[in-house]
């Protein structure tokens, strides 16, 4: 059974918790739960994953401490389903899990079991991309999400009416549990893979990746040369910061930025391979 770090970190000012996630998700934290309304976040890593070096070297400039003990996965789910609430899209999508009784005014609606892929950055990345979905035509496209994690977006895209979703993640669990989700919201089309990159030696109509910073930076000559021309890219798990560098780099690889959007400390960025 893998067991996890769990790190406390209390007494944090506005605009902190969004900060501190995308620095520890950068850093291979999973998973964020937050609590008294933003003063404190628990973050969650594989436990040979953490590094407290690292960690203490990442909290330094902020004068904060924390605390950290060890959990079971099985209490990690439980965590979960105790505090995982609905992502409503406005009268679009809804993300619920199965016990959650509430019936919700939406286009469409995604089942999932709410486990560790869910924290409290992904709410916001996750909406954003959502919402930008919203604006592209799936008919008939060929889709990669990369990143899958939960499998949410990879379901919306066939949901949408994509002919073929290619669903890619690094993390054994990730691809257990994209695959549960895909059977509950009854998908096809949608092929789950084992991935340490981009790379599937295919061209793509729509490429969708909500992952981070160092992530998509290290894949973005991939991302850039999967693209068929008049193809979308939709990038998020980026702090508001991150922008330039990843508007610069793409840019640079020859696509046209089109939009970027925000929530919170949070964005996700549009572009198109124009030839």
């Amino acid at each position: 059974m893998t067991s996890f770090k769990e790190i406390e970190i209390n007494g944090l000012q506005n605009g902190q918790l969004d900060l501190l996630v995308g620095l520890l998700a950068e850093a291979g934290y999973s998973g964020f739960e937050e609590l008294e309304n933003g003063q404190t976040l628990k973050a969650f890593i594989e436990l040979p994953e953490f590094d407290e070096s690292l960690l203490n070297k990442l909290l330094a400039p902020y004068n904060i401490s924390y605390k950290q003990q060890d959990i079971q996965q099985q209490n990690w789910n439980a965590l979960w389903e105790s505090n995982f609430e609905p992502v409503i899209v406005d009268d679009f999508v809804v993300i619920r899990a199965d016990f959650h009784e509430q019936k919700f005014n939406t286009e469409l609606e995604i089942l999932i079991t709410p486990k560790m892929s869910f924290g409290t950055g992904h709410h916001a990345t996750t909406y954003m991309m959502v919402s930008q979905m919203r604006l592209l035509e799936w008919a008939g496209k060929k889709v990669l999400d990369f990143g899958t994690g939960t499998g949410i977006l990879a379901i919306l895209a066939n949901k949408l009416g994509a002919r073929e979703v290619v669903a890619l993640d690094n993390d054994d669990w990730s691809i257990e549990n994209a695959t549960e989700n895909i059977l509950r919201n009854n998908c096809h089309h949608i092929t789950v893979k084992k991935a340490h990159t981009a790379a599937t030696g295919d061209q793509y109509e729509i490429i969708l990746a909500n992952i981070n910073r160092n992530v998509i930076i290290a894949n973005g000559e991939i991302l850039a040369d999967s693209l068929r021309p008049d193809a979308d890219l939709l990038v998020s798990g980026l702090l508001k910061e991150d922008e330039q560098d990843i508007k610069a780099l793409f840019i640079q690889l020859g696509l046209t930025y089109l939009t970027s959007v925000y929530k919170a400390q949070w964005t996700t960025i549009h572009f198109r391979k124009t030839t």
